[in-house]
């Protein structure tokens, strides 16, 4: 994970994890539109995930 994804997934959640999948964008979209902070753990977990 690079510098960047991790500065991208504090600023917008969304767009750092939009090439992991139609599935991870809209769940951190969703929790992004819920609260700022759910959506950037939720986008620094997929980030950290090392399956996808």
């Amino acid at each position: 994970m690079s510098i960047w994804r991790v500065l991208l997934s504090i600023l917008f959640p969304p767009l750092a994890v939009v090439d992991k999948g139609c599935g991870s964008f809209v769940i951190v979209f969703i929790l992004t539109l819920c609260g700022w902070v759910p959506g950037i753990i939720a986008a620094l977990v997929i980030l950290n995930n090392p399956n996808r």
